[in-house]
């Protein structure tokens, strides 16, 4: 069971190892906190190299891993704790913005999107083509586990950073969903050699792809210049999904506002149903240029239909309770009365 309490110790067991890993070593927040994450999946025993770190702070590691059982604690309470040593990780680091963790705010929206796709399966194949520090990923196969009685779930992450990769698998680990996780160091736009999945779920890097020749077979990509890369993740993802399958992207908002907006529009019209564009609210980021909403796609074939009601919309403030309760419990009577409703 998620308790706060649980979540600050094991917080500040990552934060004040980290810091000093930072120190010893001479490196980043984001490695120091690596480190720490292989020493605590390890039993606790840290990492030694040509001396370094250490006895003395070898010593003061252990004494900080033995006071927390991670172990013990479920995996809402470790995944949270890990948030939390992201975020600093971003502030101290720098990290760019296409590298920074999923808000739970947004992931948890993005899961309680998808339950109802989802509900009656009973074996589901997740992939996410940009699972960087694995927040998005992790916190849906939470939600799912808690709302869909006895699921058998397996995920694919893909990232082509290692150091956001290595979060993942520390994060996968902890929260004992390593079993069910295969995590791959690759370029997601490259040949990816996957089964297809059920759903496809992404918070997409933003901006230009840069290695035109990989972009060769791609129906989305620019004639001119380099290609988006969040535009070709769009393609890929839906390309390998089942027939009927969704795929629940974060996109910007002004994704079909722009001029390279038309071969995706093109494409998505010939291989998929748009069903929602849902706009996040304004407050949560820092310009409104940065806005980004949820885009859910439905592949083309089985029972799949384009809804009557396309769901375009924006959600209110978070700040208003009662607003985005009632935008919630429209998108959930639209979900199964439009959405997943059966074509007559």
């Amino acid at each position: 069971m998620l308790t706060e309490k649980d979540t600050e110790t094991l917080f500040k067991v990552f934060n004040s190892s980290a810091e000093i890993l930072k120190d010893k070593l001479g490196v980043s927040y984001l490695d120091a906190f690596i480190e720490t994450g292989d020493n605590l999946i390890n039993d606790g025993q840290v990492h030694v190299e040509d001396g370094i770190p250490d006895s003395d702070t070898v010593s003061r590691l252990e004494g900080l891993y033995r006071d927390v059982d991670y172990q013990s604690m479920d995996a809402e309470t470790v995944r949270k704790a890990i948030q939390i040593c992201m975020i600093k990780a971003t502030k101290e680091d720098a990290i760019q913005a296409n590298h920074q963790i999923t808000p739970d705010t947004i992931a948890s929206i993005m899961g309680y999107l998808v339950i109802r796709l989802v509900k009656n399966a009973k074996h589901l194949q997740i992939l996410d083509l940009s699972v960087g520090m694995g927040n998005l990923l992790t916190t849906v196969m939470n939600q799912l586990k808690d709302a869909v009685k006895d699921i058998d779930l397996h995920a694919i992450g893909i990232d082509n950073d290692d150091s956001m990769l290595a979060v993942s698998s520390i994060s996968t680990q902890m929260q004992r969903n390593d079993k069910n996780t295969e995590l791959i160091y690759q370029d997601s736009v490259a040949n990816i050699l996957v089964d297809d999945a059920d759903l496809v779920i992404s918070d997409l890097p933003i901006g230009y792809y840069p290695i035109d020749e990989n972009t060769i077979n791609y129906k989305t990509r620019s004639t001119d210049g380099h290609s988006y890369a969040h535009h070709l993740l769009i393609e890929q993802g839906m390309n390998h999904i089942k027939s009927g399958g969704y795929g629940v992207f974060l996109v910007p908002s002004n994704i079909f506002n722009t001029p390279e907006s038309k071969s995706l529009l093109k494409w998505i019209q010939d291989n998929a149903y748009l069903q929602a564009l849902l706009n996040l609210p304004k407050e949560i980021f820092n310009n409104a240029n940065a806005q980004k909403a949820i885009l859910i796609l439905q592949k083309h074939g089985e029972d799949a239909h384009q809804v009557e009601k396309i769901m375009i919309g924006e959600f209110p403030s978070f700040n208003e309770v009662s607003a985005f309760q009632k935008f919630l419990a429209e998108l959930v009577e639209w979900e199964e009365k439009d959405l997943l409703s059966k074509k007559s």
